[in-house]
């Protein structure tokens, strides 16, 4: 990989700053954080709820945190190019068209690194559910999308509900994060 090209994966890597979170968006949320301050919440608290995890001794093998940190670190990386597709939005579009659209975004991305293959691979355990590492990281994207949520309830932003309705249905895959979210929705006020 030529300098050139790691300058032009930076550019791009880095469009993710102005990518806001279209959810928050189109709820007049003021100041939305955007898609790359998301994608760092989460990595950082996916690493420290594999920290917590692993400590605990209650799972069956420990989880590779490097795999995790990998994982969370890429795993919205295809909005860099396709944007944060609103709620509204990703019911017009069946979901495997959304599907060949954020993997051809992510080999297109991915393409000019040594390791495309492997990153593109660790990207896919997180799309397919398919492994401990990638179900963390998805509790750990919604925790993070619901203590944001809770961040913005606090400082007074109405209208949310819809968030935690949609948690609600959602079935966690460590017992931990599941336990996590019981206790921020508790602590909502209103």
């Amino acid at each position: 990989m030529t300098e050139a090209e790691l300058i032009a994966f930076g550019l791009e890597l880095t469009t993710l700053k102005r990518v806001p979170r279209s959810g928050w968006l189109l709820r007049g949320v003021p100041h939305v954080e955007s898609v790359a301050e998301h994608a760092y919440a989460t990595a950082t608290l996916a690493l420290a709820l594999c920290d917590v995890l692993n400590a605990s001794g209650e799972l069956a093998a420990p989880l590779n945190a490097g795999r995790v940190l990998t994982i969370a670190l890429l795993h919205d990386l295809a909005e860099a190019r396709l944007t944060d597709l609103p709620g509204p939005a990703r019911r017009l579009i069946p979901e495997d068209v959304k599907s060949r659209a954020e993997a051809t975004a992510m080999a297109s991305i991915l393409a000019p690194l040594p390791s495309a293959e492997r990153l593109l691979a660790a990207w896919r355990e997180f799309e397919d559910d398919s492994t401990p590492e990638g179900h963390l990281v998805r509790d750990a994207d919604k925790l993070e999308m619901m203590v944001q949520c809770t961040r913005y309830e606090r400082s007074g932003v109405r209208g949310l509900d819809e968030f935690w309705a949609a948690v609600d249905g959602y079935a966690w895959y460590y017992p931990l994060c599941a336990a996590i979210y019981a206790r921020l929705k508790a602590g909502r006020s209103g």
